[in-house]
């Protein structure tokens, strides 16, 4: 199934013509309609993935799952921090989104765990950097 085909589909269900959908997000209707042959920019992808509360994965068939995965206040707080940018960050929260929402939640606390031991100096750094 194409982008134009989900959001097509999704607009049907929500009984909502792609005229009125592109009103609604500030566009054309042509450039719905040329969404057949191209792509949008992935701002205005995020527009109509935001409207119909979906993925914007699911709009571009990379997953069946149509809700976005939920972000952690973890991973929030750490997105919004300078250490977001590190290879690092993008390393664990690539790995993180592989894992159940269980084991997620386990990841979670043996983190918070770490930086409690951190704020409070019990955590003992190892002579190895290379962790």
């Amino acid at each position: 199934m194409t982008l134009f085909d989900r959001i097509s589909e999704l607009a049907k269900k929500q009984h909502i013509s792609l005229k009125d959908l592109a009103t609604t997000i500030g566009l054309s209707e042509s450039a719905i309609y040329q969404w057949r042959t191209s792509s949008p920019k992935a701002e205005t992808l995020k527009k109509v993935a935001d409207y119909f509360e979906v993925s914007t994965d699911y709009l571009l068939g990379r997953t069946e799952r149509k809700d976005p995965l939920p972000v952690s206040p973890l991973e929030e707080d750490f997105g919004n921090s300078e250490n977001a940018k590190t290879s690092e960050y993008f390393a664990i929260q690539r790995k993180s989104r592989e894992l159940t929402q269980k084991d997620q939640q386990r990841l979670l606390k043996i983190m918070e765990a770490t930086f409690d031991d951190i704020d409070n100096g019990d955590f003992e750094e190892d002579e190895d950097d290379d962790l």
